[in-house]
């Protein structure tokens, strides 16, 4: 500051100099004539100029739409906000003079934006309107959270004049209340919570691309489009054996693969093609769209330095987006100064190439020219040439520092009431629940929780064209499903639909693939491994097959594959008579005739308890043949595996029964001399198996059972769209709301119990006597004869009122009984319902009569003598009472 004043007060001397020395030479050198001409033309020039000053019109700065007196009553706002603190009048008269003296010394540089009006109309330096909040959220604790929390919170309001900074700069907390503002709002906004997080954040006052002015991501790729980039692992190659069996032969042709490789070589550099001629179009159209105001609109962006919270480099925050860029991008195209809670910082150097060549150290005066001294900044270190070359002087200089420190002003605290943010608006977020973001090729919509009925908070939408009229896929998320349902993805060109669960299904499903909700259709279905007692992971279902993969079972079964043959048709008696409807499978039907099964295959894992050669592998039963095929597991030390083929039975006995013969089991042992296998062990093989079939196909029988109810239950759920609440909000939670409600209720009546036990009993009484008349002993005994029968008397009424009560509801169930033994045989069972639930109902209401009247009758006596004992009590009758007696 003190090498500007120094620096205005040379120039402002130079001037007066030169323009006295121009005055005498004018004065020697015009004549009389030129001295008239001269007035007159100076007369012209200011009658000119007076008429061009007359036809200017001062465009006063009307407040933009997001105050109203719908949204907010100024007068209700605190004093902050409708006035200045002293100190607050003293950094503005600072911030003028810095501004006078940055526009003497900078006239091609735009005036600053330092102190715009807030919503009460006072003009506010703008570092005190960053309000530092940590929010209670563990969401806004990183950068990334609370930038998408603003980006979905505040609708964007485009600048009311692009070239220049607004006029108006609202509190955070009006802006949160109004859900709507323009870029500094956001700006402001966010950089409140990224300092109360412990960011070094600061707001940008610069210029921007006209994508980023306008919110603008037509050309952006949808972040959740982009899938993560997988870290490749590279296989450890085992060292070659010394004895390895030669692969086989290719004999494959080598014409037909390099012909097949041309082939996609050629439908990829098509494909390549159309999309480059996509891209030069839509460069095209962009070229000939050039924004006239590139380098000139103004915006607001938030910056945050390296060093805090772990920012290993600086970068660019957009608030409009949530998006993060590097200091580097091309979107930002140049900056007037940045700003936080403690100071303000003026960009000094030259933005010919946009923001890639500032060095953000605003602790360097000659880059970055700073408002106040007290900044937190540190200035350049010096060299140790600098620091051995410092002599005596270094008190003069220290005493300079210290005068500077004394004329150090300290930014006042901030205006804006403490930022708060309910559990509720943290939940809605979008403004009204609902916010649409157009990206290139894709459309994101976001819901607030519960707004919609099925549970929908965001759907993407891709598209195939870049003007959105064909749909690729729909991705849909849901929370507070019931049915635990997380992801719908359906592809529109395929036709396949696959939805996601978390874990808690009913039936533990993971995953679910399909391409239509009939049954014995082709599916996917994934299961949570660990939820399910029989292990199984996936079962894939296609109209003639089904297979299912399982793991950690005791059996060792991993795998089991069926093979379906053509539904029989039933036939009915009248089935030639029957009128031909159209072939459509549905769940019944799927359940009274069942696929016939075919073949059956089945793989386990080994079993470690028993040798690799009796250990089976894989079975297949061939139900149609009645041959079943075995394989076993393989030796370490082996090539080859056993296997063994049980044929079915051909011959029978004299009784007409089937017998097994050697020749219906054929096996091939590699180690036949190990043990040999009898007849009857092979018989008893053989039973084992046919069990173990029977077993297979009941198991099989029973996943298309589970199959037709996990679609069934899926309609179900598709139809009820039942949401989960949560037992703490207590808002949504109907059971919790009754409960709290009925608390309410019992401590209302606890309360009013409690006011009519303090209520004057002899009030009534005493009202009979004359104002300030003194109670004598027989006027005493009176009162509490009277108080007495009086209350006696109410005893009695509600006894009777009871008693009315019960005989009305007596009388009227002795009517409907005579009138259903009138009715009895003509009577429908709807109606004999209705009767029974009277019946019901009037019989409940009668038992509760009987018991309040027998209660009366019990605490009636003990009411009476409560009463009588306090009236004694009394101490406006207890002496005249005595005395009495």
């Amino acid at each position: 500051m003190e090498v500007l004043k120094e620096k205005v007060e040379e120039e402002e001397e130079a001037e007066r100099e030169e323009a006295a020395e121009r005055a005498e030479k004018g004065e020697k050198m015009m004549r009389p004539s030129e001295m008239q001409k001269e007035e007159i033309m100076t007369q012209e020039m200011i009658r000119d100029l007076e008429k061009k000053l007359s036809e200017i019109e001062i465009m006063v700065p009307e407040k933009p739409s997001i105050i109203t007196k719908d949204t907010i009553d100024i007068s209700k706002l605190p004093l902050s906000y409708r006035s200045n603190t002293p100190k607050e009048e003293h950094l503005l008269q600072v911030a003028d003079s810095f501004s006078r003296q940055y526009s003497h010394l900078c006239p091609d540089r735009v005036p600053l934006f330092l102190h715009p009006l807030n919503e009460c109309d006072v003009p506010k330096f703008v570092s005190t309107t960053i309000r530092p909040t940590l929010m209670p959220y563990p969401e806004l604790y990183n950068w990334d959270g609370c930038a998408q929390f603003v980006s979905d919170s505040l609708s964007m309001v485009p600048l009311p004049d692009p070239l220049k900074p607004p006029c108006y700069l609202y509190s955070s907390t009006t802006v949160l209340k109004c859900q709507k503002g323009n870029c500094f709002d956001f700006s402001t906004l966010l950089c409140s919570m990224l300092i109360g997080a412990g960011y070094d954040a600061y707001c940008v006052n610069g210029y921007g691309s006209l994508d980023l002015c306008h919110m603008d991501l037509t050309r952006e790729v949808c972040p959740l489009t982009t899938k993560p980039k997988e870290k490749v692992q590279e296989e450890k190659k085992s060292p070659p054996k010394k004895y390895t069996v030669k692969p086989p032969r290719d004999l494959s042709s080598r014409f037909e693969q390099e012909q097949e490789k041309k082939q996609q070589e050629q439908i990829k550099a098509e494909e390549e093609r159309r999309l480059r001629e996509e891209e030069e179009h839509l460069l095209e159209m962009e070229n000939a769209k050039a924004d006239p105001l590139h380098g000139l609109r103004v915006h607001s962006w938030v910056l945050v330095l390296s060093g805090k919270r772990e920012v290993p480099e600086s970068f660019f925050i957009d608030s409009f987006t949530a998006r993060s860029y590097s200091t580097q991008n091309d979107h930002f195209l140049g900056i007037e100064s940045l700003w936080n809670h403690k100071n303000y910082w003026v960009n000094m150097q030259d933005c010919w190439n946009c923001c890639k060549d500032l060095i953000f150290d605003l602790g360097d005066p000659v880059r970055w020219e700073y408002l106040l001294l007290g900044t937190d900044k540190s200035h350049l270190s010096m060299t140790k040439e600098d620091d051995e070359g410092m002599n005596d002087d270094d008190d003069v200089e220290n005493l300079q520092d210290k005068e500077d420190e004394d004329k150090s002003f300290d930014m006042p605290q901030s205006w804006v009431e403490q930022i708060e943010i309910s559990p509720e608006a943290f939940e809605t977020r979008c403004p009204n629940g609902k916010k649409v973001i157009q990206y290139k090729r894709a459309k994101l919509e976001k819901w607030a929780p519960y707004l919609n009925r099925n549970g929908l908070m965001c759907r993407l939408t891709t598209y195939e064209d870049l003007e959105c009229t064909k749909v690729l896929e729909i991705k849909e998320w849901y929370e507070n499903r019931e049915d635990m349902l997380q992801l719908k993805h359906i592809n529109k060109s395929t036709g396949l639909n696959t939805d996601y669960f978390k874990p808690g299904h009913p039936q533990a499903l993971r995953v679910h693939s399909y391409t239509s909700v009939q049954p014995e259709m082709d599916r996917v279905m994934e299961f949570y491994e660990t939820a399910r007692v029989d292990g199984l992971i996936k079962r894939e279902e296609t109209p003639k097959t089904m297979t299912e993969y399982y793991q950690g079972r005791p059996d060792f079964l991993s795998y089991r594959h069926v093979n379906f043959g053509p539904r029989v048709k039933k036939l009915t008696v009248n089935s030639a008579e029957s009128i031909p409807r159209p072939k459509r499978l549905t769940v019944n039907s799927a359940e009274s005739n069942p696929r016939p099964m075919v073949k059956i295959t089945e793989r386990f894992f080994h079993n470690p308890e028993k040798p690799a050669d009796e250990d089976v592998a894989e079975r297949v039963f061939l139900i149609l043949e009645e041959c079943i095929q075995l394989r076993y597991h393989c030796r370490e030390d082996h090539i080859t595996v056993n296997t063994c083929e049980f044929l079915p039975c051909t011959e029978v006995d004299s009784k007409g029964n089937k017998i097994m013969t050697p020749d219906m089991c054929v096996s091939f042992e590699v180690e036949p001399l190990e043990h040999t296998k009898k007849l009857l062990y092979q018989y008893e093989a053989m039973i084992h198996l046919k069990n173990e079939e029977k077993l297979s196909k009941h198991q099989a029988r029973e996943s298309e059972l589970e199959v037709l109810e996990i679609l069934k239950l899926r309609e179900e759920e598709e139809e009820a769209h039942t949401l989960t609440v949560s037992i703490y909000d207590t808002k949504r939670n109907e059971k919790s709301k009754e409960y709290r409600e009925a608390m309410e209720r019992v401590m209302h009546e606890e309360h009013l119990r409690q006011v009519e036990a303090q209520l004057d009993y002899l009030a009534p009484f005493l009202a009979q006597l004359l104002p300030g008349e003194k109670l004598t002993r027989w006027q005493a005994m009176r009162l509490k004869d009277e108080c007495l029968s009086d209350f006696k008397q109410q005893l009695i009424d509600k006894a009777n009122l009871i008693q009315a009560r019960f005989e009305k509801e007596t009388q009227e169930l002795q009517k409907q009984q005579q009138w259903y033994q009138e009715n009895q045989m003509t009577m429908t069972a709807e109606d004999e319902d209705l009767y029974l639930s009277y019946c019901s109902q009037a019989m409940f209401r009668i038992r509760i009569l009987e018991q309040r009247l027998s209660r009366h009758k019990e605490l009636a006596p003990l009411k009476y003598l409560a009463l009588e004992e306090k009236l004694y009590k009394d101490p406006r009758l207890v002496e005249l009472m005595k005395v009495f007696a």
